[in-house]
């Protein structure tokens, strides 16, 4: 009974020396980091689950911008096509393309905002400005999140390198793989471009004419004012 008792002592101070020296460290921050990726994933979602609505807004009021909403339609669609599950941090090429993906749409979203400076009616509108709150919410979120897992990965990683835990990197944990980080996008710090198609002249205005002008009127005449009056 006695030598039960002896080997249980044993076996449960082996335990708590495995557990205060690192042993289980490398799963804990690797569950922390897998989480802190589906939310990442999940904010980039809520972001794409926008951009539908976004276009048909601009559509109903911006038609002719076709070759931006034709871009954003399509960087969306290279966004949420692929697979990126979790597999996807512990593999840099497969990574690299999510994150250019992504980049991708935050560019064009960045010029289908760039539209509502041209058009009037689009901003007035609330159904788009609700959207614009919402996106722009999502965007914030988005950078959080991807801060937070840049924090935990950081974390991990250094795990993987570190005395006493690279001891199990190195043997229990040998699956466990470095993760990849989230980096500045490049040209993040230019803003975007976007050339507007000119509004259709209205019917009956004289080709080249100023919208709202008089038709003859001089450029920066008062309408009626007789020439040399100095009014």
């Amino acid at each position: 009974m006695a030598k039960r008792w002896v080997l249980a002592a044993v076996a449960a101070g082996s335990l708590v020396a495995v557990a205060g020296c690192g042993y289980n460290d490398i799963p804990i921050k690797e569950e922390a980091a897998k989480a802190a990726w589906a939310d990442v994933q999940s904010n980039y979602q809520r972001r794409a689950d926008l951009v539908p609505n976004l276009v048909a807004t601009v559509q109903g009021a911006a038609a002719q911008e076709r070759a931006v909403l034709t871009e954003v339609t399509e960087a969306r669609a290279s966004a949420t096509r692929p697979t990126f599950d979790a597999s996807t941090i512990t593999d840099p090429a497969k990574f690299a393309e999510f994150q250019a993906a992504q980049d991708r749409l935050s560019g064009a979203l960045g010029r289908l905002m760039l539209i509502q400076e041209n058009y009037p009616v689009l901003r007035s509108l609330q159904g788009f400005t609700d959207l614009q709150v919402q996106l722009e919410g999502t965007e914030n979120r988005i950078l959080r999140a991807r801060e937070e897992y840049n924090d935990v990965v950081r974390d991990y990683n250094t795990a993987l390198r570190t005395f006493p835990t690279v001891v199990w990197a190195s043997t229990f944990h040998r699956d466990s793989k470095p993760m990849q980080l989230f980096t500045a996008s490049a040209g993040a710090d230019v803003a975007p471009v976007v050339t507007f198609t000119p509004p259709a002249p209205a019917a009956g205005s004289a080709p080249g004419s100023a919208p709202g002008s008089a038709p003859g009127a001089a450029p920066g005449s008062a309408p009626g004012a007789a020439p040399g009056s100095g009014q």
